[in-house]
């Protein structure tokens, strides 16, 4: 039984093939009594103006047909105070990573049982990060991330929060020509494991997915 002094997630659900849509609004109605599915639409604006949006919780599924970037949906949610949780058919690392780089809280095949995405709603309320097992395997099998030092973990940490090479360099005590080396070096290592972080958002985008900058905010 529910805890009653515990407030019910509020969840929306946005997939475009009604089938599962329909389907899934089912199965989450008789597995969790402590989730209120208050929205289950087939597209983006639907979410935006249904009349209980915001909610805390969207299941979102990845491959809307709507050609508006998933990075451009996660920020908009995230603005709203709403924590997303993807849906795809696909389970490809490279897409998962990039998933959860662009802002997601976790990322759920549709194949998965209902206790599994139940699992992941309830982490996404506590705004825990969510991985079904067989995706971490999947995406601990795939890609190693190249090895860093100490020092170069922490030019990628200070660098990919969003600090300027000069102030990277204050803080660690280098030089700020030292400070460039060290970030040059690190692209070098990530394009030599086939991942391309040229740009200051793509290298904050690989250090949140490796572990070496916490994501905050």
């Amino acid at each position: 039984m529910p805890d009653n002094s515990v407030p019910s997630i509020r969840l929306a659900i946005v997939d475009d093939h009604r089938m599962l849509l329909g389907a899934l609004s089912e199965w989450l109605r008789g597995a969790a009594p402590d989730i209120e599915l208050v929205a289950a639409v087939p597209s983006w604006s639907e979410l935006l103006a249904h009349p209980e949006f915001p909610v805390d919780v969207v299941l979102l599924d990845l491959d809307l047909r709507d050609n508006i970037p998933i990075s451009l949906k996660l920020s908009m949610l995230k603005s709203a105070g709403v924590q997303t949780m993807l849906m795809s058919t696909y389970s490809e690392p490279a897409v998962v990573r990039e998933a959860l780089g662009a802002g997601a809280l976790g990322y759920l095949v549709k194949s998965e049982p209902v206790e599994t995405i139940v699992e992941a709603i309830r982490a996404a309320r506590s705004g825990d990060p969510y991985l079904s097992a067989e995706l971490e395997i999947a995406l601990s099998e795939d890609g190693a991330a190249p090895k860093l030092s100490a020092q170069e973990r922490r030019v990628m940490a200070l660098y990919g929060a969003g600090q300027p090479v000069k102030a990277v360099a204050f803080q660690l005590g280098i030089s700020e020509e030292t400070a460039k080396s060290y970030l040059k070096r690190i692209r070098e290592k990530y394009r030599a494991a086939g991942y391309d972080v040229g740009t200051k958002v793509a290298l904050r985008k690989r250090a949140i997915l490796d572990g070496i900058l916490l994501q905050s905010d």
